[in-house]
């Protein structure tokens, strides 16, 4: 075969192979694309098979006790996607309808010639709003519906705490549980008219 014929069919033939092969690539990658997703998508599954479940619902116990250091009883508070569910039994209580409610400050002293835990402070209100459901501008996160204690001294209950969270009630200088001697009103700024406070118990975190 001639020189030029030679070196013009080596062209040709390099020139038909450059051909096939870009018409080969958007195959190969078709081909590749899919064998990817699969596997990112593997991928995604096994890390979502091994991701731990949700933690529960963080939870405090309190020890309710009266004036003179003794228990009355325990309140136990867990927190919900909702709010905090506040749950107890408490006993040596007077008979009758009594305000319970949390407090700002987690410390429950009786200072001699004091009112009874007046170191809870006032009532936890982290919105800064007015005491009570039935007030305009209330109520304070910290409210609670009033106790119904039995001729016994005993009582059981379930409230919820819509909004409120444990970190409210966790934070750097705690909360407490305060029982008051007399009703709540749910409307008389700042504490209900609810009286002298008769129990108190420090909201602790569960260990």
């Amino acid at each position: 075969m001639p020189a030029e014929k030679e070196t013009l069919f080596m062209k040709i033939r390099a020139l038909l192979t450059a051909t096939a092969l870009c018409l080969a690539g958007p195959a190969f990658a078709q081909g590749k694309a899919p064998a990817a997703k699969e596997k990112a998508a593997a991928k995604k599954e096994e890390k979502a098979a091994t991701k731990p479940e949700a933690a529960a619902g963080a939870t405090a116990n309190v020890d309710v006790k009266d004036a003179k250091g003794q228990s009355l009883g325990s309140v136990t508070l867990t927190e919900t996607p909702h709010g905090v569910l506040v749950k107890g039994s408490l006993s040596n209580i007077p008979p009758g309808e009594h305000a319970i409610h949390i407090h700002q400050t987690g410390k429950c002293e009786a200072p001699a010639g004091a009112a009874a835990f007046t170191t809870a402070g006032g009532h936890l209100n982290p919105a800064k709003k007015k005491h009570g459901v039935l007030a305009a501008e209330g109520k304070h996160e910290g409210d609670l519906p009033n106790l119904y204690v039995n001729t016994d001294g005993k009582v059981q209950f379930d409230f919820f705490a819509h909004g409120l969270k444990m970190k409210d009630v966790q934070d750097q200088d705690g909360a407490a549980i305060v029982v008051h001697a007399t009703a709540d009103d749910y409307k008389s700024d700042p504490a209900g008219n609810a009286g002298d406070r008769i129990a108190c118990g420090l909201v602790e975190a569960q260990k």
